[in-house]
């Protein structure tokens, strides 16, 4: 299973693959929790309906989206499960040291690893914590560049990191 999955599943109110779906100003997120651990975290459309959490990992995940939602500098505490290749594991850990309000292009991230800006998007994409590990901060150098691996006719996953770097403070994009 990729990261940033995108369900087209039919109107439905409340996914049984979710430990909790939390209302977003774009959407919703999906959490999923595992053994005490957050698995996953998913950009969900908006016919996605709230589902309490369904354990106490799943609520603190809530918690605190709904606190980043509302504060874009706050800085999230959940325990994750382990993830990612090695190399993914580097890439996500520049990313995780963009600070709010800024951004990196790929070109800039593959540099400090001594690797290329393919690479990089990929690992991008391949985040299983969105928000947690900010990939949002990485951009194309010339513009906004791709998202979450997709290329959806909505322009869903597109309109969420736009408006998740307004949220920061990060203007033209």
């Amino acid at each position: 299973m990729a990261a940033f999955l995108f369900y087209p599943l039919p109107m439905q109110s409340n996914s049984d693959i979710f430990s909790a779906i939390c209302p977003a100003p774009f959407g919703a997120m999906g959490v999923r929790t595992v053994d005490g651990l957050v698995k996953e975290l998913v950009y969900l459309p908006r016919h996605f309906e709230e589902k309490a959490p369904q354990d106490a990992v799943a609520e603190r995940a809530v918690q605190q989206l709904t606190r980043y939602f509302k504060e874009p500098g706050f800085r999230f505490d959940l325990p994750l499960a382990p993830a990612g290749t090695a190399f993914q594991q580097r890439v996500w850990q520049v990313i995780s040291d963009i600070p709010q309000g800024a951004v990196l292009t790929y070109g800039d991230v593959a540099r400090r690893l001594r690797s290329a800006p393919r690479a990089v998007g990929q690992a991008c994409g391949a985040n299983w914590f969105p928000l947690v590990i900010p990939c949002h901060r990485v951009t194309a150098a010339g513009g906004l560049g791709g998202f979450a691996n997709h290329d959806d006719a909505t322009g869903f996953h597109l309109g969420v990191k736009r408006w998740l770097l307004a949220h920061e403070g990060v203007a033209g994009y």
